[in-house]
């Protein structure tokens, strides 16, 4: 009909387009704005070591220490990998580093949750105290234990074996904590539902509490296979023979054979940190929803 206005409904904001309850993007304030560039400038000085020893190791090695120094060298050249390759046995060294890496995540993971668990769902004699000692094992330095541990391992004949670089790192205090935070915030009513059920400690652990701790064990699990695979000292110490290196500790005594060459040091340097770089954008996401997950985040 003439005169008659025509109502049309009005569109609702989509979901995830980044618009506020009116319909607008949110503005960039100057605390948004400030945040952004400290993040930039943090990003860059991050990447600018990690671009030049790229560049440095494709340089041909007379070009290293050329003075002026130059990003790009006359030519592109791949022979300080090749020498890299073919001055240590890499293929054992990276097969020993993951297997070592995976073998102390699964265990550290499992361990760390358990002890959580315990600690935050089950009430002994003692066990303020206990958890007590274990947040002060976050304070003490791991090179204090370096001389105790090496001297268990030489007792029970662990030296040069797997085990003896993977057992002493499962314990991590710091996990246990992280994990008894998230613990807490865990609804204990669904537990209690499934005790009313029959179910017992164990099943309510591995059928509820684990599976619903997926982000933060994603996290802990990220962090613990990081810290694992650039661990030098430990391996160092406990393994002599080439065959049982890991990866950081036969780059260091290849780098000794052939001396200072800084194209071949900084090869070897990526070549060492490839892994972690794809592992990191494999699972950036479950590292950040481990976080936010963990109640640590904003403290």
């Amino acid at each position: 009909m003439s005169g008659s206005a025509t109502l049309t409904p009005r569109r609702a904001p989509r979901v995830g387009s980044g618009a506020g309850p009116t319909g607008r993007r949110p503005r960039w304030s100057a605390g948004r704005i400030t945040l952004l560039v400290i993040a930039l400038v943090l990003t860059v000085a991050w990447l600018i070591p990690l671009a030049w020893a790229v560049a440095t190791s494709l340089k041909p090695e007379g070009e290293t220490t050329k003075t002026p120094l130059e990003w790009i060298g006359s030519r592109i050249t791949f022979e300080a990998y090749s020498k890299v390759w073919e001055s240590g046995d890499l293929m054992r060294w990276m097969m020993n580093s993951a297997y070592i890496s995976v073998m102390t995540t699964v265990l550290t993971v499992l361990t760390c949750a358990m002890a959580a668990y315990g600690f935050t769902r089950t009430d002994f004699r003692g066990r303020k105290l206990l958890y007590g000692l274990v947040l002060a094992g976050i304070m003490v330095p791991p090179q204090v234990l370096i001389a105790p541990l090496f001297t268990e391992m030489v007792q029970l004949g662990l030296v040069d074996t797997y085990w003896g670089v993977i057992l002493p790192q499962v314990a991590v205090p710091a996990m246990v904590f992280i994990l008894v935070k998230f613990f807490e915030g865990v609804p204990r009513e669904l537990e209690e539902a499934a005790f009313v059920d029959g179910a017992g400690r164990w099943r309510v652990f591995w059928t509820i509490v684990m599976p619903l701790s997926r982000p933060v064990l994603a996290a802990v699990a990220i962090f613990t296979f990081i810290s694992t695979w650039n661990n030098f000292l430990w391996p160092f110490l406990v393994t002599t023979d080439p065959g049982g290196m890991t990866l950081p500790v036969g780059l260091v005594n290849v780098q000794s054979s052939f001396g200072v060459r800084y194209a071949q040091i900084m090869a070897a340097l990526v070549i060492a940190g490839l892994p972690l770089l794809i592992v990191f954008m494999l699972f950036q996401r479950q590292i950040v929803r481990g976080i936010a997950h963990t109640g640590l985040a904003g403290q």
